[in-house]
């Protein structure tokens, strides 16, 4: 009989106190109803320094829950948290498991995480949640940071075309654990270089390099940013500079 896939959900956190709680109760309520297709689930949170109650709350849910927590003292940034937290996955996983990335804030809906698992189980690799496909919305996040993602959606589209692919920044994403698996063994740490938050097209681009035949897919997603709590981590015009350096150093490699 062949084994059913454990998912592996990976959440970088920084001061997440108001969400933590109510995040785990969704992703809970989602197992719960999926139970019968016989997926196990695991954890990975990578705290990155927070300075608020994430800490003592983490600790009470690793008590309730399969709940690996890293922790960065201090903050590192994004995108060595997202590394951290997919390599853990990557090596803890067996491949045909998935592993499951998103934001800890519960702007991101977990129900989609159903969608996204039979993706991957109906052949695809990378599964991405994305703003640009037919019935996604954006709720709640203010109109010039909704512009700045679009031109960013088109300028990646134009420079470096991915079959299938719009939304090349949104981390909420599904990946096949074999692909991330190839990405570590062929790039190791180098694999994510990127501080800000451009890493994650930066790991779409070199997922891409690694297997020219990785196949992508997407899947609508609506993203409520008037549900989150707490205040946005994004410095907007740095990420802006940070990107577009990214995309030139990417053309000349």
């Amino acid at each position: 009989m062949t084994k059913s896939p454990t998912i592996h959900i990976v959440l970088p956190c920084y001061n997440e106190e108001l969400n933590l709680r109510p995040l785990f109760e969704n992703f809970e309520s989602i197992f719960s109803l999926i139970a019968n297709l016989g997926l196990t689930r695991k954890y990975v949170i990578v705290d990155d320094g927070s300075k608020d109650k994430s800490p003592e709350i983490l600790k009470e849910l690793a008590q309730k829950y399969p709940l690996h927590v890293i922790t960065h003292n201090p903050n590192k940034g994004l995108g060595e948290t997202i590394k951290d937290g997919l390599q853990y996955a990557a090596e803890t996983s067996d491949p045909d498991d998935i592993i499951i990335s998103m934001d800890a804030d519960n702007t991101q809906p977990a129900k989609l995480i159903f969608n996204m698992i039979l993706k991957v189980l109906e052949g695809n690799e990378v599964v991405i949640a994305s703003r640009y496909r037919y019935g996604a919305k954006v709720v709640g996040l203010a109109y010039y940071r909704e512009l700045i993602s679009i031109c960013a959606g088109i300028l990646f589209k134009v420079s470096y075309n991915i079959k299938d692919v719009r939304d090349y920044t949104c981390g909420f994403r599904a990946y096949k654990a074999s692909v991330l698996k190839a990405a570590f063994t062929k790039y190791g740490d180098k694999f994510i270089e990127q501080k800000g938050f451009q890493c994650m097209a930066e790991i779409l681009l070199k997922l891409k390099r690694v297997n020219k035949h990785t196949i992508f897919c997407e899947v609508p997603m609506v993203l409520r940013y008037d549900l989150k709590g707490g205040e946005s981590k994004m410095k907007v015009f740095k990420t802006i500079v940070d990107t577009v350096k990214m995309l030139i150093l990417y053309r000349f490699r």
